[in-house]
Parts: C-alpha cells; structure tokens; sequence
C-alpha cells in the first residue's frame, strides 16, 4: 500500500512501488517508476522516463526527469536512473539524457544533493556522492564515488571528478579532477589530497603515506604528468595510488588540473 494525497497528480502508466508516500501537489509522470517507500514531499515533479530506486527522498519543489538543457535535443527518447536511498533536497533539478551522450544520466545509492543543485543530461554520479547547496554539474560530466561538490562550485561539460575527491565551495572546474584530490580557488586548482576524507574513510595510514609520496612525484617529478602517473604506477602497490594511475592514464580528452595550476 502507498499513500497519494488527494491534489496529487499520477498520470496513467505510472508504476509507484509498495510503501510509498506521495505528498500534496505532486505530479508523476506517466513512464515514471518509483521504487518502494519512495517519498515525494510536496510539490515535486518526476516526468519522463524515469526510474527512482528504494528509500529515496525527494523534497518540495523538485524537478526530476524533465527533458535536457541541450539545444540539440530533439525530442529523442532518452531517460534518468536514481538509485536507492538518496536524499534530493528542495528545488533540485535533474535532466535525463541526450541520444549524442548516451542517452541516460545516472544517480548512484545514498547520495544527497542539497538544496538547488543541478544534475545536466547525461551525467553519470557514483555513490554517496555529496553536492552542496546550489552546486552544478554540466552536460556528461562523471562523478565518482565519495566525491564532495561544495556549494555554488560548478563542473565544466565533460569533467571528470576521480573517487573521494572534494571542491571546494565557489569554485568552477574545467578540467578533470584526480581520485583523492582536493580543489579550491575561484577557477579550480589542485591544492593537495583529501586527507580528512580519507582518514574518515579509514583508510590505512601506509596508504596515506604512498598517496602524500605520489602526489609529490605528480608535483614534481619529471616528464610529463602522465608520464609521472605512469612511473608512479611503478613504485607502489598501494590500490589508492593504483586509482589515481588509472584515472590519468585511461582514455579522456580533457587535460587535468595539476599541482601548481
């Protein structure tokens, strides 16, 4: 059993799971599919072909699955993928995909997107991903796990932001990001690792250790920076180092920010 309020709109087709709670105002569209124990607060619109996984939250005033922001969209089918237990906060606003991007922009499990956020069409968003208020990700953008978007920080079209990394508020990042790092300024630089989110996560102090001596190789050593990525790959077994290796030297055709930018 789930719980519509009366003003609620769910059009014809709509699959609504076991336990869900539809809130005043709502409007589900007809190729929408809600997990069980979805919550749509109050005045929250989920359109398109959209899937939303168990024990997400949506708050009041959202718009969820509505078509891109891509002037080359024609009207193809594409659609929007939200895992489970997600908190989506009030008045944010995410896009499904573009036939030329894939066709789909992915949400991961427990991820929060606070208040005003903006997901763009064909992004794809890993777990526990955090993206604070008023916090924007452009058209393909991939996000991995772990990764903390400040507020009012905004990611280029086509960034890539590597697994536990954290912008910093006010900032806007035009090039790829690498796993573990920390970026801040007006325009995106890279400062250091995220050494409070790693130590949170646990993780052990000799990998701490080979991720401070890689960034210094990455800082400074010599040859290009995928060249550095590449012989630091070399020089550790550390499976975090390992991550940071993989992201600079698998296939992009963005430039990265470094040490120093």
């Amino acid at each position: 059993m789930s719980l519509v309020h009366p003003s609620a709109v769910i059009e014809e087709g709509a699959q609504i799971g076991d336990g869900c709670v539809i809130g005043p105002f709502c409007v589900v569209g007809a190729r929408v599919r809600l997990g069980e124990r979805v919550e749509l607060k109050s005045h929250v619109v989920v359109t398109g072909n959209t899937e939303i996984g168990d024990d997400t939250v949506i708050f009041n005033f959202s718009v969820i699955g509505e078509i891109p922001q891509d002037l080359k969209f024609g009207g193809e089918e594409t659609r929007l993928e939200i895992g489970r237990r997600n908190r989506i906060r009030e008045h944010v606003t995410v896009n499904t995909g573009t036939e030329g991007g894939g066709g789909v922009t992915r949400i991961g499990d427990d991820c929060l997107l606070m208040a005003g956020a903006h997901v763009a069409h064909d992004v794809q968003i890993g777990n526990r991903v955090i993206m604070v208020n008023n916090a924007g990700a452009a058209g393909h953008c991939v996000v991995e796990d772990d990764v903390i978007i400040g507020g009012l920080s905004g990611l280029h079209q086509w960034v890539r932001v590597g697994r536990g990394a954290i912008i910093g508020a006010l900032t806007m990042v035009p090039k790829d990001v690498i796993p573990y790092g920390l970026v801040q300024a007006s325009r995106g630089r890279l400062d250091g690792l995220n050494l409070v989110g790693l130590k949170r996560g646990g993780v052990p102090r000799e990998d701490i250790s080979a991720l401070r001596r890689a960034f210094q190789t990455l800082s400074q050593g010599d040859g290009t920076f995928q060249e550095r990525a590449q012989r630091i790959g070399k020089e550790t077994d550390s499976e975090y180092v390992q991550r940071i290796v993989a992201f600079v030297t698998g296939d992009t055709d963005r430039s990265f920010l470094t040490p120093g930018d």
